[in-house]
């Protein structure tokens, strides 16, 4: 595919066969973001796992200390009392039976789902619409809990789930490009230190193998891994 006029201009920025510091990459990924939108900015990790394998398996929450800069549409699967905190946290739709049966007809305007443990039977019915999207409330990721307020608050304050795809590559955002670039360098290191933190007993060899960070439209430029290793384990 050819080359657009704007993909050419900007190209050059980059060296491809550079492993840079982050704060460095992320400033050249700053200034290669050029589309009238505030592009995304996202890292992508490829990791030294089988996915095929259950206990290979990369998945977690990370707390993004800069915010994530995109408005997160929350639902949540509550009744009683907690309906209330819910809505009082910011949910942008509360609902119980009514909800699942919504959803179920194929309703699903909506980022996260958080629900309290009573109503994961009903909502364990929407398995098929909600999983294959990533969508099904977790206790793992803290989407299942009776502290609906605290999950809704973290869920629009920054707090994003990652999870390893088939292939063993982690993609995920960590800003906007209207971010300067030490609040990108800092939602990074989060990242990353949870990655490093996630990764499973049973993976053999060198785990993260690159590291690569990018704009929706922009450029992308590789990291040197080891600055994250190194970090962690100065800790």
């Amino acid at each position: 595919m050819a080359l657009t006029k704007k993909q050419k201009a900007i190209r050059p920025l980059v060296d491809k066969a550079k492993l840079y510091q982050a704060k460095e990459a992320l400033e050249l990924v700053k200034q290669g973001a050029k589309s009238k939108f505030d592009e995304t900015v996202d890292v992508a990790v490829a990791l030294g796992v089988d996915p095929k394998q259950s206990d290979q398996q990369v998945r977690g929450v990370v707390m993004l200390p800069g915010g994530s800069g995109v408005n997160r549409r929350v639902a949540v699967f509550v009744k009683g009392e907690k309906e209330k905190d819910a809505r009082e946290a910011g949910a942008d739709v509360v609902g119980a039976e009514d909800l699942v049966e919504k959803v179920s007809k194929g309703w699903l305007d909506f980022d996260v789902a958080v629900a309290t443990p009573d109503m994961m039977r009903e909502v364990g019915k929407l398995g098929k619409v909600l999983g294959p999207r990533g969508l099904m409330p977790n206790p793992k990721t803290g989407t299942v809990t009776m502290d609906v307020a605290k999950a809704i608050r973290e869920i629009k304050g920054g707090k994003i789930e990652f999870k390893v795809n088939a292939e063993g590559v982690l993609h995920t955002r960590i800003g906007k490009a209207s971010f300067d670039a030490g609040r990108l360098e800092q939602n990074l290191k989060a990242v990353m230190e949870a990655v490093l933190k996630a990764k499973p007993p049973t993976a053999k060899g060198t785990y993260v193998r690159s590291v690569a960070v990018s704009s929706t439209q922009g450029v992308g430029a590789k990291l040197d891994p080891g600055q994250f290793v190194s970090a962690r384990a100065a800790k």
